[in-house]
């Protein structure tokens, strides 16, 4: 496995951090806290599929009041009918290759250290499905890995293996198989399935148990959905986000570099020109139509592998997990893009099936994230985390079971100030049921807090309400104990400018 040194860190305690950034000690603290790891679970050793996909808002699923009316997603409306919604889930970083290594791992970034999208994982991270194999299962990658840009190798954990490099291409991809890369022709979402589907009719053990993560490119931008989907949705009428709109209602109170960031996919490059990047925003109902068209397609494979463990019997048997590796604004507060802690970035779709254990129509509200991917799955087949594993999520599987557990209040989340896309800053966030505090640091700017109950959209920055300043003091307290005793205050330093790569080479 190629392997990269761990990008530098500048460490310091919570004291020094808060000082550097212009805060004092905060008073007081919430009780309560995020388990670490998952309990071992008595259960037969289920066959699991796991499918994610890139970009995909939580709320684009058509079963959903808050989707398009104009939406199709019929096997996604299925999933959530026959199984569970898990209403709110999030991810503890909104990019690309953080994200993946979260799910893969059950750790944050921070703990991962896979921070951005052009390095690959460091030496001896180990992925779930290590442990999987040691069980008996037989394992499958199909699709994106995207940690290490160009590096489409095998990784450990997968006895089957078929990945693209970096992004991949809507049409047309080179797939690594086990080793040996493959032209293929067509709608590179169709060819992901086509390969699913081949390993699971033909290329496994059927002794075995098995665990198939299929990992799709679709919906990353830009938006190209399949050649019969496209104009799809060419009449439909689209509605413009509230958000959107550059007026004083809107922006007012909103820190200055997201004023800034405005109306372009990417933002603004400070360090090049100061001016907006070279990817402006096309026709905005354009652009939101292809979406829509794109997820479409989407949901049509999901259905094609759905429609097989049915066909086969196999569904009985299997536990099957949708997922978004992160959210992606179409307008909201004047973005494109995501990386932000506002809903549109942080929230992902997320639905399980499985006959037999999980009762059709349950919808969970409880906060999950992506670090909770691995020890639920581990739990699903029996497996025991070892300490080892230092996961920081935990196992969900009872609450699709209908369980009633103690779980958490709030989820952390975390983004590095990435050089390649410069306009969104180091963000450090934590978001209970009604609250959101967000921390922007190494910028001269305000920070974030927003009431959910009653501002939803987040059009209201209420950081300098005095109402508000003894519920900001506690959150900003009890963001930072955290980060200090899960090791999360190191940031990684800036690259020097001298070591830039290609900015059109690396794009996200």
């Amino acid at each position: 496995m190629t392997t990269q040194s761990n990008p530098r860190r500048t460490r310091c305690n919570r004291r020094d951090f808060l000082r550097s950034a212009g805060w004092g000690m905060a008073a007081l603290a919430l009780s309560g806290g995020i388990g670490r790891a998952a309990r071992s679970r008595k259960t037969a050793k289920r066959n699991i599929v796991f499918v994610l996909s890139d970009d995909h808002r939580y709320d684009f699923m058509g079963f959903m009041k808050e989707a398009p009316a104009f939406l199709e997603t019929p096997n996604m409306d299925r999933m959530s009918k026959q199984g569970a919604h898990l209403v709110n889930a999030f991810v503890s970083t909104s990019l690309c290759s953080p994200s993946r290594a979260s799910i893969l791992t059950g750790q944050y970034m921070h703990n991962h250290r896979i921070v951005d999208n052009q390095r690959p994982e460091p030496e001896g991270t180990v992925f779930f499905p290590q442990y999987l194999q040691k069980a008996g299962y037989e394992t499958a990658f199909v699709g994106k890995w995207h940690m290490g840009h160009e590096h489409d190798s095998p990784r450990p954990g997968f006895d089957y293996w078929a990945s693209l490099k970096g992004q991949g291409t809507y049409f047309d991809p080179t797939l690594n198989v086990n080793g040996k890369r493959k032209k293929f022709q067509g709608y590179t979402t169709d060819i992901l399935t086509d390969q699913a589907l081949a390993w699971l009719k033909d290329g496994r053990n059927t002794r075995q148990p098995f665990f198939l993560y299929l990992s799709f490119k679709a919906v990353h931008y830009p938006f190209q959905p399949a050649k019969r989907h496209h104009g799809r949705y060419a009449k439909a009428q689209v509605k413009r986000p509230e958000t959107m709109a550059n007026t004083e209602r809107n922006y007012q109170t909103q820190p200055h570099w997201v004023r800034e960031r405005r109306y372009s996919i990417h933002g603004i490059d400070h360090m090049e020109t100061g001016q907006y990047d070279n990817d402006p925003v096309p026709s905005f109902d354009n652009l939101y139509r292809q979406y829509c068209e794109t997820v479409h397609g989407l949901d049509e494979n999901l259905g094609r592998v759905l429609n097989y463990l049915d066909e086969s019997g196999l569904s009985k048997s299997t536990l099957v997990i949708y997922m978004g590796d992160n959210g992606f604004a179409l307008g909201e507060h004047g973005f494109y893009d995501k990386r932000d802690a506002f809903e549109e970035s942080i929230r992902v779709p997320m639905l399980a099936c499985a006959p037999g254990m999980i009762k059709p129509g349950t919808k969970i509200t409880q906060m999950v994230q992506n670090i909770d991917i691995a020890p639920t799955l581990l739990d699903a087949a029996g497996v025991r985390i070892p300490k080892a594993a230092n996961m920081d999520g935990r196992s969900f599987l009872p609450l699709l079971q209908g369980e009633t557990i103690p779980w958490r209040d709030h989820i952390l989340y975390e983004y590095y100030w990435e050089w390649n896309f410069p306009a969104t800053p180091t963000v450090f966030a934590i978001r209970t049921e009604r609250y959101k505090y967000i921390f922007y640091h190494g910028v001269w700017d305000h920070d974030g807090f927003y009431d959910l109950l009653t501002d939803p959209l987040e059009r209201h920055n209420l950081i300098n309400v005095p109402a508000y300043r003894e519920q900001i003091e506690i959150m900003k307290k009890q963001l930072f104990d955290e980060l200090e005793a899960g090791g999360g205050l190191g940031i990684p330093a800036r690259r020097p400018l001298g070591e830039r790569l290609d900015q059109r080479k690396n794009k996200r």
